[in-house]
């Protein structure tokens, strides 16, 4: 697993396999997981059509939180990855990168698209925003960081602790 903040500054088309790949060139901002498997990402490569479970990033926009496999050298990406726009990440999400995913470096993301489904390993927390959002925008996604216990058990956490309620203008996210 790979996590990176960049913004794409090209695309091409690629003209391998029958429906071709896109790859994106991304200027890496920061990388939160994966240096020991690339120390630098500079090509992003996903499907070329949506409905191969290609992403569509726009180019010279936005910065994305990005997430991908490392294959053969190379990153790729899909819709069943958390792509999202760098200012459309809740609050949680950014100080979680920051300060608390880290954490949770021991522990697989196990991803729920139908039930029934159960974690086989204790190093795993279920991913369910599949069931009810299709992945996008769950509570999960937003607002939760899969953490490794002392135990070596895994399990979900709000990625930052609440705010102190005696603050002023202080909202939980």
């Amino acid at each position: 697993m790979l996590v990176i903040r960049a913004k794409v500054v090209g695309k091409k088309l690629m003209k391998d396999g029958p429906f071709g790949t896109m790859r994106y060139t991304v200027k890496q901002m920061k990388m939160y997981r994966g240096f020991e498997k690339m120390p630098h990402v500079q090509y992003i490569y996903t499907e070329a059509s949506e409905s191969l479970c290609g992403v569509k990033l726009e180019v010279n926009k936005y910065q994305y939180m990005i997430t991908g496999r490392v294959y053969d050298g190379k990153v790729y990406t899909g819709l069943c990855n958390l792509n999202e726009k760098w200012d459309q990440l809740t609050l949680a999400q950014r100080k979680g990168l920051n300060h608390r995913y880290n954490q949770g470096c021991g522990c697989k993301i196990k991803p729920c698209y139908y039930l029934p489904c159960f974690v086989t390993s204790k190093n795993e927390c279920l991913w369910t925003d599949m069931l009810s959002n299709f992945g996008l925008s769950g509570s999960q996604s937003k607002y939760f960081a899969c953490i490794q216990q002392k135990e070596g058990y895994c399990s979900w956490y709000r990625s930052w602790a609440p705010p102190d309620k005696t603050i002023i203008n202080a909202t939980d996210p």
